[in-house]
């Protein structure tokens, strides 16, 4: 089983920037498409963002497009998570999660990722 882990939760200020990483300790990093998913205390885990295998696609929520990128870095078996103009609505506990996906796969829902890490805490506070 592909094992995940984040990495790089923290306090930061309103406006700030922080980048995740998610280390994934698998042999077939390159054919697995990434997504990150984030939950807030009594909300439901949404979709934040993904990757498909090659890097060539990637998909954002409405409410980060523009401020986060999310990028990989195969030769490390590494998916990062670039987050710009950080606004209290992003606090919550960010997932990174993983899964074989075909180009016609739904990469914004969470049913299609089998594979799920721990999470990381972010905090973004004036």
């Amino acid at each position: 089983q592909v094992q995940l882990v984040e990495f790089g939760g923290r306090w930061v200020q309103t406006g700030g920037s922080l980048n995740l990483s998610c280390a994934a300790s698998t042999r077939t990093f390159g054919a697995l498409s990434v997504g990150w998913f984030r939950q807030a205390p009594g909300k439901d885990r949404e979709f934040v963002a993904a990757i498909n295998w090659s890097g060539g696609m990637t998909y954002y929520s409405d409410s980060v497009k523009g401020r986060f990128t999310i990028s990989r870095e195969n030769a490390k078996n590494t998916v990062y998570l670039q987050m710009n103009v950080l606004n209290a609505e992003d606090t919550a506990v960010y997932f990174c999660a993983a899964a074989y996906l075909s180009a016609r796969a739904d990469f914004r829902a969470q049913y299609e990722y089998n594979y799920w890490g721990q999470g990381t805490q972010v905090t973004v506070s004036s």
